[in-house]
């Protein structure tokens, strides 16, 4: 049992991390409502997945591969490149236009960067990759890497579980507004 809960806890906090709406649900739910089209809220779900995932995978190869991170410098550095983006967005486009698929994938790396997602993971990371290291032994890439992978995977399943849901469920509650009779006041 002890083996299992670093893995229960790289999914809670990708279960968390789905509740939050700047991880995407409310991207995903305004792509849903305003196609009309609860589906596109699911197709926005593999931008956001492929953004999180790089950012997640990022700091769990540099914990299985024994480099440090200077958090600090990457959260300033992905902030940097989220305020970049916002003003080419706001200067060098017209606002009624939305982000395509490749803007939604950036904007989920810059924010799970930003926010420090995969620096979340390392006390559920070390015990997975240390597992059958010796203390004395400093980290290798030998298996330990592919466990990180899979902890980045297991991490991103679980938010976007939670976050198909509230996308989802969001857009059901628009199309049952739309379809409602309005009520006299």
């Amino acid at each position: 049992m002890a083996s299992l809960w670093p893995w229960l806890a790289v999914a809670g906090i990708g279960a968390l991390h789905g509740l939050n709406p700047a991880t995407g649900w409310a991207f995903a739910a305004a792509w849903g409502v305003r196609s009309r089209d609860r589906s596109q809220a699911l197709r926005a779900l593999v931008p956001i997945a492929v953004g999180h995932a790089a950012s997640v995978a990022l700091v769990a190869a540099a914990v299985a591969l024994g480099l440090s991170m200077d958090r600090m410098a990457l959260q300033a550095l992905a902030g940097g490149l989220l305020v970049a983006v916002v003003a080419y967005h706001l200067w060098g486009r017209s606002s009624g236009k939305t982000a395509g698929h490749a803007g939604l994938a950036l904007w989920s790396f810059m924010m799970s960067t930003a926010h420090g997602a995969g620096l979340m993971l390392v006390p559920a990371l070390i015990p997975l990759c240390m597992g059958d290291a010796p203390a004395a032994r400093e980290i290798t890439a030998s298996g330990s890497l592919m466990l990180a992978l899979a902890a980045v995977g297991v991490h991103t399943a679980a938010m976007l579980g939670v976050t198909g849901v509230i996308a989802t469920g969001v857009c059901r509650g628009f199309d049952f507004r739309r379809k409602s009779p309005a009520t006299p006041h």
